[in-house]
């Protein structure tokens, strides 16, 4: 239900705002948005499974406050990062 590492290093190196960024805002929500996809994915299949569900409410929070941060600091990272993850506002 984890993202591969190789998918993990293709995130990072799309989204890393300079060499060897692993740490920044919009790192944390494309991986976090990579796994949140993963595990919907996971739920078709799976409609019983409460405790990855659990798990699932907890990232989507945790890409939520981020995306917050990212929104108050600056508004146009913030539209940008949305835009290229295909998340609503």
């Amino acid at each position: 239900m984890s993202i591969t590492p190789e998918r993990k290093l293709e995130v990072i190196a799309k989204f890393a705002t300079k060499e060897g960024d692993t740490g920044s805002p919009e790192v944390q929500v494309a991986i976090l948005t990579d796994r949140i996809q993963t595990l919907t994915e996971h739920f078709k299949s799976h409609k019983k499974d409460n405790h990855s569900r659990r798990g699932l409410i907890k990232m989507v929070n945790q890409r939520r406050k981020l995306l917050d941060y990212v929104k108050g600091k600056d508004q146009a990272r913030y539209e940008a990062l949305i835009k290229e993850l295909g998340l609503r506002k």
